[in-house]
């Protein structure tokens, strides 16, 4: 089965990025429980816009990925990220084709 692969870009306000990167990592454990669904993660921050932030994950599958991204309201920490970003400026799967 072919791993998923997210990137998602995110405005965030300097004085906010500590807090964040925090969070997101959060909710990575967060998602991983009961199991691992997410098997690497990267938060990455712009090296020439220092307000954007970037998620980079693999996922087990895409369909896991749908139904995990589909929770994301539930989990404990997304609440406070979602006030914390700024604006969410890029979101999506990608898989490798052949």
């Amino acid at each position: 089965m072919t791993t998923c692969t997210e990137f998602a870009v995110f405005k965030v306000a300097p004085e906010n990025m500590a807090r964040v990167i925090e969070l997101s990592l959060a909710i990575f454990n967060e998602m991983n429980t009961p199991q691992t669904v997410i098997t690497s993660h990267q938060v990455l921050q712009n090296t020439t816009k220092t307000d954007e932030l970037c998620w980079h994950l693999t996922w087990v599958n895409k369909e896991v990925a749908a139904t995990t991204t589909q929770q994301w309201p539930t989990f404990a920490s997304t609440q406070e990220f979602q006030t914390l970003v700024g604006k969410n400026l890029y979101y999506g799967h990608f898989v490798k084709t052949d």
